[in-house]
């Protein structure tokens, strides 16, 4: 499998087992030129992809198929003919069209910046080559173009659905948004299964069939072995994202929830789709990377010993918000704030305080998603890089009330590609049989109530710092 990452790539075997081997890590740079731009180079990235893939293969032997999961949005157009990039890959933080989606929204079209639609008409629109002549597509796209030679142009659902280019019934392209914003449809990708057979990887010895696709939270969502209707799991990353799987079935009634949750393709096999709700919170990992800065610890990984130094945060209180808040709040003007500070407040309980806080906020997500779904849904399964920490994981079960599963991988959106490709091939029969494979690395159970009042009050005080910034919504 390959899992393109906002920074790394990284391949991997999935044994029959369901355990990874012969996992690589490439980096993947990102470049800044200004306030709120993120880009990248797009034949670096396909380089490190295919490089660590074919190193890999190396390794292993010939493996029976393909899984890809792609960080999501991130925008690309090339040249149909050479197979040439028109210029900078966009990241999904970039903010350069937030503009064109303020004014878009005056002619009834919604769209965020983090979406790639309005990526794709911007990239297109600086090109010097004719827009008929040009593919749009997201990571997952250019890497399948790249792995079959140029054969294939394609995404699946997964991604396809969050571009802000299809229906919202339904993952067919939307002619008529594309148009408005000067999209070509003969550039856009073909939308495809994110299981099944779907084009030969020659760039890869044996030409291994590609049969799995998608975008990394629902990847990570399979990986977590959350198939089932009410499965829920979030991954604290960067930021934290809770995806739950509410299965076959109607299509979702609008674009955003009244608690601030997006629907989601979980997955589509054979034509049919398997919907899922989305929460998002800006800021998780960032708050304790942010820790190390101040100084407070050297490294993220020093946070849970720090803040087990205390057994609690006394008074102190964090709202994790250096981005905004997201779900179900979605205040872009909020910033990070501490409260409750006393002469006696140290190192160790600011440290505290801030995994308590990003804990609160994952608490956050779950109410939004259980208010918006409708479902109780099921005891959360955690992955990414802050559900290593026992304080956190912790922190959490106590915030949201309930038991926390760990869960198989720390991360778990490879093990989610590989799953994908295995299905696609008939590896394992069906759903059931992925969410068998792997049992939780542990489970967490609630020890302290949280005060969520408290909470509510302390993350208000934390809201409107930059009232213009408050006053967007997307």
């Amino acid at each position: 499998m390959i899992d393109v990452g906002s920074t790394s790539v990284r391949t991997a075997v999935v044994d029959p087992s369901g355990r990874l081997r012969h996992t690589r890590r490439a980096p993947t740079p990102r470049r800044s030129p200004g306030p709120g731009l993120l880009e990248f180079d797009p034949v670096a990235l396909a380089e490190a992809a295919l490089g660590a893939a074919a190193a890999t293969l190396q390794e292993s032997g010939e493996v029976e198929a393909v899984g890809i999961a792609n960080q999501r949005a991130s925008t690309v157009v090339w040249d149909r003919a050479t197979g040439e990039p028109v210029g900078p890959g966009l990241g999904w933080q970039d903010l350069r069209t937030a503009l064109d989606c303020l004014a878009l929204q005056g002619d009834g079209l919604r769209l965020a910046p983090n979406q790639p639609a309005t990526k794709a008409a911007h990239l297109i629109s600086t090109a010097s080559a004719a827009p008929e002549t040009l593919c749009v597509g997201t990571l997952d796209s250019w890497l399948v173009w790249q792995l079959t030679g140029g054969a294939e142009h394609l995404t699946d659902a997964t991604n396809a659905a969050i571009s802000g280019l299809t229906h919202l019934d339904r993952v067919e392209w939307d002619h008529a948004t594309a148009e408005r914003l000067g999209i070509p449809i003969a550039g856009l990708p073909q939308i495809r299964n994110s299981s099944g057979v779907l084009g030969e990887a020659t760039a890869l010895a044996g030409a291994p069939p590609i049969t799995g696709l998608a975008g990394d939270q629902q990847a990570a969502l399979v990986g977590a072995g959350c198939v089932r209707r009410g499965d829920v799991k979030i991954t604290f990353g960067t930021g934290g994202t809770l995806d739950a799987c509410l299965g076959p079935g109607d299509p979702p009634a609008d674009i955003r929830g009244p608690s601030g949750t997006f629907p989601i393709v979980a997955w589509q096999q054979r034509g049919e789709v398997t919907w899922g709700i989305e929460a998002l919170m800006l800021s998780a990992g960032s708050c304790v990377r942010w820790l190390c800065e101040l100084g407070l610890i050297e490294r993220p990984s020093d946070s849970e010993a720090r803040a087990a130094a205390c057994p609690d945060s006394g008074e102190a209180s964090f709202v994790p918000a250096q981005m905004g808040l997201g779900a179900p709040d979605w205040d872009f003007g909020a910033r990070s704030a501490f409260a409750g500070m006393t002469t006696v407040t140290g190192a160790a309980q600011l440290v505290r305080a801030v995994l308590e806080g990003v804990a609160l906020r994952g608490a956050d997500l779950l109410e939004a998603a259980r208010a918006d779904s409708g479902l109780e849904l099921a005891a959360p399964v955690i992955d990414g890089g802050m559900s290593a920490n026992a304080v956190f994981a912790q922190a959490l079960a106590d915030a949201a009330g309930c038991a926390i599963a760990l869960a198989p991988e720390i991360e778990c959106t490879a093990l989610g590609a590989g799953y994908l490709a295995g299905v696609g091939i008939g590896l394992w029969d069906g759903w059931d049989e992925v969410a068998s494979l792997r049992s939780p690395r542990g489970t967490v159970e609630p020890r302290r109530p949280a005060d969520r009042a408290r909470w509510r009050e302390t993350k208000r005080q934390a809201a409107g710092w930059h009232p213009d910034l408050s006053a967007v919504s997307f």
